[in-house]
């Protein structure tokens, strides 16, 4: 009998095999479930008590996870996924994690049968190149300057925002900030950089120009930026404003440069009651500005209220028939899986689950009704074109996209190994061992203190 062989320290932790995949769906399980009542017009809202004892109370899914201290790493990639979804896209930030965790939560059952997580991936991957050409199928395209139409596509995005109180007001000022900040690149190419030109004041600022505000004054007005005011030349000189004038709002005084003329950036001025519900009316506004500048770039238009998950859910149930081979049934169950939306929609608005999706997967079965859906506010099944549901291509696909992908990186992982020491500081007492240099080592030398 060979005694046993210790290959890692006491120190370190190592989990594999199957008890890994299990932690990992229970971690992304888990933090799908803490957000998944923030998805749709009848949301909850979450209040996040900071160590210093400031309050955050948001629905806005990225906002939640950016506050929350997790320890589990598979749960920690999924707060990566929404911040990720909200820097691409801006908006489906909750779905993404809802879908997700979806993925993932079906999967546990091929595991449990010992499948390979490589097949699942495979079965994964199929399945979201053929939802991607569903979506493709039934999106329609809409033209940028009708502005009912884009009214409605944005405020179905913020519907299911805390503003959605205010009615048109944040849509309209969305559309109209990045329709000024929009910039045609030639080919069919749209830049619209909401960071740089478009500026939320909430806070009133000093008198001093700062440099961001500087760029976005000589964009307003059509000027140039010199350093030095001896470089100035006629040509730089900004003829665009048509009025600077001065007023005091509230405590404080503000500069204001208006009726100019093609202005390429503004400032969106929000005035609130109180400093929670003013961060809350930012954070919307932030979403409905990239759901403008989305349409902006590529105008395409889904149905919202579930209806594309359950069009995209029933084609690949069709196709999953004529798929062979073992990968098949994970196949199927990842067309299951996108129906986790709708399902949670119709959660939170409290209508009967089971009644409600056994009625739309009827009207979805043979592949038409595609704009069959809920209605969030109601939970009736209606088409989505009549109550101007909507939601932008680019945030769909993205969806999609970024959740399947997640959901085959974390099933790829078999191994945790975790107590990884830090490599220890020079001049610490530590184990001496032997170390022979190569020129790879070169590069990543600690220069020692004398």
């Amino acid at each position: 009998m060979h005694a046993p062989v210790l290959v890692l320290r006491d120190s370190l932790k190592r989990e594999s095999g199957r008890k890994v995949h299990h932690a990992n769906i229970q971690a992304a399980k888990a933090v799908a479930d803490i957000i998944r009542t923030t998805l749709g017009p009848r949301s909850m809202l979450k209040m996040l008590l900071d160590a210093s004892g400031g309050i955050v109370v948001t629905n806005d899914g990225n906002a939640i996870l950016r506050e929350l201290d997790l320890a589990h790493p598979a749960a920690k990639s999924m707060i990566e996924l929404s911040r990720t979804q909200d820097e691409e896209v801006g908006d489906g930030t909750t779905s993404v994690i809802v879908l997700g965790g979806e993925m993932l939560h079906v999967a546990e059952a091929f595991i449990e049968k010992n499948y390979h997580p490589t097949v699942i991936c495979r079965a994964y991957s199929k399945a979201l190149e053929d939802a991607i050409a569903v979506i493709d199928k039934i999106a329609m395209s809409i033209d940028v300057n009708d502005r009912p139409t884009m009214l409605g596509l944005v405020k179905s995005c913020i519907g299911t925002k805390f503003t959605s109180q205010f009615g048109d007001l944040i849509a309209d000022l969305a559309i109209d900030a990045t329709s000024i900040v929009g910039v045609d690149l030639g080919q069919g190419l749209r830049e619209v950089d909401i960071k740089k030109y478009i500026k939320v004041e909430k806070v009133p600022g000093g008198q001093r120009l700062r440099k961001t505000d500087n760029n976005r004054i000589a964009k307003a007005c059509g000027a140039t930026v010199v350093n030095r005011p001896d470089e100035l030349q006629e040509s730089d000189v900004g003829t665009g404003a048509g009025l600077f004038e001065v007023k005091k709002i509230g405590d404080e005084f503000f500069a204001f440069i208006v009726d100019c003329k093609d202005p390429k950036a503004c400032t969106v001025l929000l005035r609130g009651a109180s400093k929670d519900l003013l961060n809350e009316v930012e954070r919307n506004l932030q979403d409905a500005m990239s759901v403008a500048r989305n349409i902006l770039k590529n105008p395409k238009l889904l149905p919202g209220g579930g209806a594309t998950e359950l069009t995209v859910s029933a084609a690949l149930k069709q196709k999953s028939s004529s798929i062979e081979g073992i990968e098949k049934w994970p196949y199927e169950a990842a067309a299951i899986a996108f129906e986790a939306i709708p399902r949670t929609l119709a959660q939170n608005c409290g209508v009967n689950v089971i009644r409600t999706m056994t009625a739309l997967q009827g009207k979805h079965a043979n592949g038409e009704n595609a704009w069959i859906g809920i209605d969030g506010n109601t939970g009736e099944i209606t088409d989505m074109k009549e109550r101007k549901i909507w939601d932008a291509y680019n945030v769909k696909a993205q969806t999609f996209k970024t959740a399947i992908e997640s959901a085959c990186m974390l099933l790829r992982i078999d191994d945790i190994v975790s107590g990884i020491k830090k490599k220890q500081a020079p001049g610490a007492q530590g184990p001496s061992k032997p170390k022979i240099e190569t020129e790879a080592d070169a590069d990543s030398e600690q220069i020692l203190p004398d």
